[in-house]
């Protein structure tokens, strides 16, 4: 285990304790069980700016780089972080594969950035501590995907 200071611990509480505010907390369950995009495209017409979902998927995905921006600078070990917060890797794995399309439609290269060498990280960390973790959780994020297309049908 890395060595862990007072501050990092503390920053790592005022995130949890962020995400415990209502409106983010709305937003990540609806994020968790309805957000699906197959492309920029559909994003943007399931979830059009102004939009509640538009406004609830940018409070999420926003919330989690940024505390991933923290983690990837150091401010929290990365162990520490792993150990407690894994909604993150969900989250960045929901728009992994649209992600070359997004970072094309924003004109933004690094949109996402922080998200995705953390989520990178948080695999070598579960390759180490628990092997075949990731494979798991994408194959139950594939039965979500499944079970929600076949309901929208």
């Amino acid at each position: 285990m890395g060595q862990v200071s007072h501050e990092q611990a503390d920053l790592l509480l005022k995130l949890y304790d962020l995400r415990r505010e209502a409106k983010l907390r709305e937003a990540r369950s609806w994020y968790m069980a309805e957000f699906q995009a197959n492309s920029p495209e559909e994003l943007m017409q399931k979830y059009p700016p102004n939009s509640t979902q538009n406004a609830q998927m940018r409070m999420v995905i926003g919330y989690w780089e940024m505390a991933c921006g923290f983690v990837n600078r150091g401010l929290i070990d990365d162990e520490m972080f792993f150990e407690s917060n894994g909604e993150f890797w969900f989250v960045y794995e929901k728009i992994r594969p649209i992600l070359p399309g997004l970072r094309a439609m924003f004109g933004n290269p690094i949109a996402f950035k922080h998200l995705e060498a953390a989520a990178g990280r948080l695999e070598q960390h579960w390759n180490r501590v628990a092997p075949g973790m990731a494979e798991y959780h994408r194959k139950r994020l594939a039965q979500m995907r499944e079970q929600a297309a076949k309901a929208a049908h």
